[in-house]
């Protein structure tokens, strides 16, 4: 299987991406095509020493900065990096895209040259979170801004594939966010996507608060991309905080650097569960194909963990999956959409 990596996008320049892509293609059994400028590519690889032979460069001289409008790639930067590795789906070259780079180009590219999967009418990014009991998924965290209650019905049906494949789970719990529990909470948009949901086959299990998403109540949480987004940076902070704090208590005492010797491991064990690199990326999910999404600072250890997830979602086909259950989806819907009144 040929993943295709988008390698200059990212913050910290091509050097991770690379790094990443040869741990992958060592660990995972893939083959990685390098998209971006070839001569610089090439003497990237030269310097890391990377001469495995199931990675290859495709020349790309244009790159899509991350201040630089969404639209930019579509309208002046089709020889972009991100714009040609998402050919290579298109074409069936390779099974999937990887991108580090301008999320927004990313989403725009996916658009344009894969197309919407047929009855989706928005894509969402889903990305994964830790919980007490192991991992949820959240979804949409940036895609979208503003939704209908018809986009998370389709969220929920999207999530609920991904996360079929994701836990290994026949019927994942799928939570909707709102602000209560009881199904008058909310605003119009979650209350009619409660109802929505309710009378889906879904294992809906109703509203969920924000404080019961780490919980592990839900495997599928739904929300619009303005609130996911909003709270995920949030949870991204208050981890990063947490983690700060706690350092800084424990090399600001004696019996704290006494005591960290003792708790050095259980320490480290959740940094692993709270880590981004350890998911690699999120899926923007609802498009004709399969597009990995990463951070803009994403390591070699999360490039290769998006490589590794872009190899799943593709082997179980779980854009074909999606399509399958909107179409579905959508037929339940017609009889009663038709009826007479």
């Amino acid at each position: 299987m040929k993943i295709a990596l988008d390698v200059m996008g990212g913050d910290h320049g091509p050097a991770p991406a690379i790094e990443g892509a040869l741990q992958a293609a060592q660990e995972c059994d893939v083959e990685v095509l390098l998209v971006g400028d070839e001569a610089i590519l090439t003497a990237e690889c030269r310097r890391l020493g990377c001469t495995d032979s199931r990675l290859s460069i495709r020349h790309a001289s244009q790159v899509v900065e991350m201040h630089e409008s969404p639209a930019t790639v579509a309208r002046k930067k089709r020889n972009s990096s991100i714009w040609v590795a998402t050919e290579l789906v298109k074409s069936g070259e390779a099974s999937a895209v990887v991108s580090s780079g301008n999320t927004g180009a990313s989403m725009v590219a996916s658009f344009f040259v894969l197309g919407l999967t047929k009855g989706v009418e928005r894509p969402a990014i889903a990305t994964s979170l830790p919980t007490l009991t192991g991992t949820a998924i959240m979804l949409d965290v940036g895609a979208n801004v503003d939704c209908t209650a018809q986009h998370l019905a389709q969220f929920a049906i999207m999530g609920n594939e991904y996360g079929k494949y994701l836990f290994g789970k026949p019927n994942p719990r799928v939570g909707l966010l709102s602000i209560g529990e009881e199904d008058s909470k909310g605003n119009e948009v979650t209350k009619e996507a409660f109802k929505l949901l309710k009378a889906s086959p879904l294992n809906f299990i109703g509203n969920i608060e924000g404080r019961e998403v780490y919980n592990g109540s839900a495997d599928v949480v739904v929300c619009d991309g303005f609130i996911g987004n909003v709270a995920l940076k949030i949870s991204e902070g208050v981890a990063d905080t947490i983690k700060k704090l706690l350092l800084k208590e424990i090399s600001g005492s004696f019996f704290g650097r006494l005591a960290y010797p003792l708790i050095a491991k259980p320490l480290l064990n959740l940094k692993k569960k709270i880590d981004y690199a350890e998911f690699g990326g999120a899926p923007l999910l609802g498009v004709n194909g399969i597009t990995m999404i990463c951070h803009g600072r994403s390591s070699a250890k999360a490039i290769k963990n998006a490589i590794r997830r872009a190899k799943g979602l593709a082997e179980r086909r779980v854009d074909e999956l999606i399509q399958r259950d909107i179409e579905e989806s959508l037929s339940q819907a017609r009889p009663s959409e038709d009826a007479p009144a």
